[in-house]
């Protein structure tokens, strides 16, 4: 497995987890001047992202992520979105959460089985990260943390060759190869089936570099071509025109990564019964104790900082966002959860250790952020301790 995968599928998931709820946000949004004090408005869509941009792009935070260090559990990197999404204002429940962390996963696994070739994963990294600075365009100091991280995967992974890029797509694949759940924007689009399985084309653009399917060159011991075979190959390929830019601004000329919802489309996601005992077999694994669980709670310290919910606190504690249609819906999806995922909880007590106290109040101190305005906390007190001043 590669050791560089991580900020990849870090910032590749985050991005889609921003297209998700300011989709969401979007929908639920009343005007300024109509709306009531547990209504969202547009201020509110703004501050949201920004809260949870400034938090995912935190320069320490970058920095403790792109240290070459192995996959972790998929509990261990759900825990981390947990803490992102709720970095603001805005609360989900439980079943809110599943739902929009699905939606992450299967729009991110689609997008690397698409990747024409392995270093094109990157691109699809530059896209969310183009899309994410139109999402923060009016704050200045956001986008420069933006820009930073756009300068980091530039100076790590520009430099790699094809075979370490396959490696990466390969420890991504793995990491997603148990997740089947259907998504209704790919059922309607008829690119997954409804076993949750994806479908692959065989038509569009090959690879940059290389020639359309259909001949065999061979050649002779002094490399000379010697002959020719044509054979059909089924499909309707054609060459690619030029190479994505891999510049800080460019044309990616790459599709995959950019804004799925930016047509109003639902989002809703339903799991297959076969989908659903997998996947279910899959959190299992990942919640009974193993001896990398204690590991993975030390790494979620240092990356998150020592990070800690606050209790919810005065008369507006924040503002719920439902990603279902109606909240009926949303309790429903709460009932049929699995019943392992209750069941198990592994309770560790990182703060015990003296030294890594110290360590985590470090990097809370360097979290700080003074030249921001300092948000009201009228309608949001329940906000991650470590980004009080975001």
């Amino acid at each position: 497995m590669s050791v560089r995968t991580l900020p990849l599928l870090f910032l590749n998931l985050g991005g889609e987890m921003l297209y998700i709820l300011d989709q969401r946000l979007r929908a639920q949004n009343i005007p300024g001047d109509k709306a009531r004090k547990d209504e969202w408005t547009e201020v509110d869509r703004k501050r949201v992202l920004n809260d949870i941009v400034s938090t995912m792009f935190n320069r320490k935070f970058m920095e403790e992520l792109f240290k070459p260090q192995e996959l972790y559990s998929k509990k261990a990197l759900r825990t981390v979105y947990d803490r992102l999404a709720h970095a603001s204002i805005m609360r989900l429940n439980q079943a809110s959460m599943d739902k929009l962390y699905d939606l992450m996963t299967m729009a991110f696994k689609y997008q690397v089985l698409l990747c024409p070739r392995p270093k094109d994963v990157l691109l699809v990294t530059f896209n969310h990260l183009d899309a994410i600075k139109g999402l923060i365009q009016d704050s200045p100091t956001i986008l420069h943390q933006v820009d930073e991280t756009f300068r980091q995967l530039m100076e790590v992974y520009c430099g790699l060759s094809a075979g370490e890029f396959q490696l990466i797509r390969q420890t991504l694949l793995i990491f997603f190869q148990d997740l089947h759940i259907r998504v209704s924007i790919f059922l309607k689009d008829k690119v997954q089936n409804s076993n949750g399985r994806f479908v692959l084309p065989v038509s569009g653009p090959v690879p940059w570099g290389t020639e359309v399917p259909g001949l065999i060159r061979m050649f002779n011991h002094k490399g000379e071509e010697v002959k020719k075979i044509k054979f059909k190959h089924g499909g309707n390929y054609v060459t690619a025109t030029k190479e994505g830019s891999f510049e800080l601004y460019g044309d990616r000329v790459l599709k995959l990564g950019t804004n799925m919802y930016s047509l109003n489309r639902p989002v809703d996601t339903q799991t297959s019964g076969a989908s659903k005992n997998s996947t279910s077999r899959a959190q299992q694994e990942n919640i009974a104790p193993n001896p990398l669980a204690k590991e993975e709670l030390n790494f979620l310290a240092r990356l998150m900082g020592g990070m800690e919910i606050k209790n919810p606190s005065g008369p507006e504690p924040g503002f719920r966002l439902n990603l279902f249609t109606t909240d009926e819906e949303e309790e429903q999806a709460a009932l049929t959860k699995p019943e392992e995922l209750d069941n198990k909880v592994i309770n560790i007590q990182a703060m015990q250790d003296q030294q890594r106290s110290e360590e985590l109040a470090r990097i809370l101190g360097e979290l700080e952020v003074t030249d921001q305005p300092r948000w009201s906390t009228s309608k949001g007190d329940d906000l991650l301790a470590m980004m009080d001043e975001l």
